[in-house]
């Protein structure tokens, strides 16, 4: 996952229109550890266009704020530079994989 330092840098990369999945985690948060590495390789295994990037919430509280994450983690997809769905704390990577399937093929292939 590659890191998103700024607004500026997180807004060029919605709007280029590709699929983009940004990952809001904690240092000190050991569900953000554990599910970290399952999505990124599930998500580069199964859609290869998606781009994915993470923010560290404790670093950059102002990107929490514009994005309005309350908790930790959250994952935030878009396609078309549009907010599509986002799940927050405990989610099942499966159930997140198929809801991402159908508008992924119907975007990208």
């Amino acid at each position: 996952m590659h890191k998103i330092q700024n607004l500026n840098e997180i807004n060029k990369i919605i709007n280029t229109g590709e699929p983009v999945l940004i990952y809001f985690s904690g240092e000190n948060c050991s569900v953000c550890k554990v599910l970290k590495p399952k999505i990124e390789q599930e998500v580069s295994a199964n859609f290869p266009k998606f781009r994915i990037y993470e923010v560290q919430t404790d670093i950059h509280k102002e990107l929490v704020s514009q994005f309005t994450v309350f908790s930790i983690p959250t994952t935030i997809i878009y396609f078309d530079k549009k907010e599509f769905k986002r799940y927050g704390r405990n989610m099942s990577i499966h159930i997140f994989l198929e809801d991402i399937r159908r508008p992924y093929n119907l975007m990208c292939e």
